[in-house]
């Protein structure tokens, strides 16, 4: 048996990686020789990139823009596998602050974790539609995501970053009537893979059977998932038994349909990739718009797909 570690995306596990539960729990990965261990990444000790560059995993999930970013200065990471084919983040206000659309963010408070893509990614949002993206006021609320109640006690007007699969779900004191929720890639945003699955280039090359055989098992758990998302939440009610049953799974069916693409998963999409690339590029984030070349591979998929 070979033990393969894992390192999530998140503080915590969500229903985004139900693939690898549902899997474990049936038993896919044992079959295979592999004794999967999934883990979160410790912020003390850099995001889940920085752990897979360390060495402490053999895989990580971490969201495509880091990836690039990393690339880019010369890392050898590299991504193996898409999880999801459209962004996750969403705007959200209450209707109490009259904003109906990107450009009325004008003059109001839009809280949201201040990193180059963030700043980046909302000024692109009311640029889109017209408004002056110098006109918002914006308020650092770190790695929080703020909550409606918070919303409606003052804090600011507008919060960008939440999860509409996620946060958006969740129970809150503010009536649902109340509560506005906009996926950016409704609202304008550039199509990207929010997560990718990826490795160190050093173990890939080294361990290339090993990586088709993780990939063949993972690839059956996020089809499981996918076609019948209910069925990894027992696997998520013992991993995570702090979240409310409704709101798990909920989420794995609000998810679900992020992990495919025309029937298929993991295929890495140069459509998702290198245009985005380019406008992380044209905004500052990324030194080299071209950094996604290389930066993926589908060869270790079933099919190998190019």
């Amino acid at each position: 048996m070979s033990a393969v570690r894992v390192v999530l995306e998140y503080f915590h596990p969500w229903p985004n990686s139900a693939g690898f539960y549902l899997a474990r729990e049936r038993g896919w990965y044992e079959e295979a020789g592999i004794e999967l261990h999934l883990r979160v990444p410790d912020p003390f000790h850099g995001d889940s990139l920085e752990h897979l560059l360390r060495g402490d995993v053999q895989f990580a999930v971490f969201p495509s823009n880091r990836l690039l970013v990393r690339r880019a200065k010369g890392q050898p990471l590299i991504g193996v596998a898409a999880i999801n084919h459209r962004g996750l983040e969403s705007i959200q206000t209450l209707t109490d602050f009259n904003i109906h659309r990107p450009r009325d963010l004008q003059g109001k408070r839009l809280a949201l974790n201040p990193t180059p893509r963030g700043l980046a990614m909302v000024r692109h949002l009311i640029a889109a539609d017209g408004g002056d993206p110098d006109a918002v006021i914006l308020v650092d609320s770190g790695v929080r995501e703020l909550r409606p109640e918070q919303l409606a006690s003052g804090i600011a007007d507008a919060s960008f970053g939440g999860y509409w699969a996620w946060e958006a779900l969740m129970d809150s004191p503010i009536a649902a009537e109340r509560r506005v929720v906009w996926p950016v890639d409704e609202i304008g945003a550039p199509a990207y893979h929010s997560y990718l699955l990826g490795a160190h280039q050093h173990w890939v090359d080294n361990n290339p059977q090993q990586v088709r055989d993780f990939l063949a098992v993972t690839e059956r758990g996020f089809l499981a998932a996918a076609a019948d998302p209910q069925s990894a939440l027992q696997a998520y009610e013992a991993s995570t038994p702090y979240f409310p049953s409704e709101l798990l799974s909920n989420s794995l069916r609000t998810i679900a349909p992020s992990w495919l693409h025309e029937g298929r998963w993991g295929e890495q999409r140069e459509a998702l990739i290198a245009p985005y690339a380019r406008w992380l590029h044209e905004h500052g984030v990324l030194d080299d718009g071209e950094a996604w070349r290389g930066a993926t591979s589908n060869a270790y998929l079933s099919g190998a797909r190019p």
